[in-house]
């Protein structure tokens, strides 16, 4: 990924907020010399391995996960919030030019496909209890019929992919006046699109705009 300087993301916990709040990830491998992707939930733990682990699942008639032999590489793409910037938020808009903000956070590592049923049933239930947490009455795997929780996890392949680096970028008019970027902040909150108004927020959590 091109990462200019002003809109490099190293730090650790912005990252894994990101991965957090944006679990829809995109799955890239390389399958007989050609790129694939797969779209699918997945849940970083940070304390599990050096530099964290990511956690999710592929339904097995997806070939994909036959190269999940923890040594080729994957690439995680993980999209943050992101929107339209339009000149007119500028100060000077005869002397700018459309653009788009956005963080995302791209996770290398080498998934490995798990075998046995009873971890590969732990990782779907720490993505259950990830994304129902929080809800008045959370659903679990424990209210599943036993057969038909066992037919269910012979359908799918859980993964653990153990995270060699991540690169982060948010791009958030960092190379801009504090003027111009309050006026994006503001410009932002009067979209009508939940992503642009949660872009806003973004910038201004970080600092990147006027409080």
């Amino acid at each position: 990924m091109y990462v200019p300087g002003a809109f490099s993301e190293t730090d650790a916990g912005a990252l894994a907020a990101l991965m957090r709040d944006h679990g829809f990830a995109t799955l890239v491998t390389v399958v007989d010399g050609a790129p694939v992707a797969s779209h699918v939930p997945l849940i970083f733990e940070p304390e599990c391995g050096p530099r964290g682990t990511l956690y999710g699942h592929l339904a097995r008639a997806n070939p994909q996960w036959r190269a999940f032999d923890g040594a080729r590489e994957a690439l995680a793409i993980f999209h943050g919030p992101h929107a339209y910037v339009s000149p007119n938020w500028y100060r000077d808009p005869a002397r700018a030019v459309p653009t788009w903000n956005y963080a995302v956070a791209h996770v290398h590592g080498a998934p490995r496909a798990i075998d046995d049923a009873g971890e590969a049933r732990a990782v779907l239930a720490r993505l259950v209890a990830a994304y129902e947490g929080g809800r008045a009455e959370p659903w679990s795997l424990d209210r599943l019929d036993a057969r038909f929780l066992a037919a269910q996890l012979r359908g799918i392949v859980a993964f653990e992919m153990p995270v060699a680096r991540i690169e982060g970028k948010f791009k958030l008019n960092q190379n801009k006046p504090p003027e111009d970027r309050a006026g994006v902040i503001a410009g932002l909150r009067d979209e009508s699109r939940a992503d642009a108004r949660a872009l806003a927020d973004l910038m201004a959590r970080r600092g990147e705009g006027a409080k």
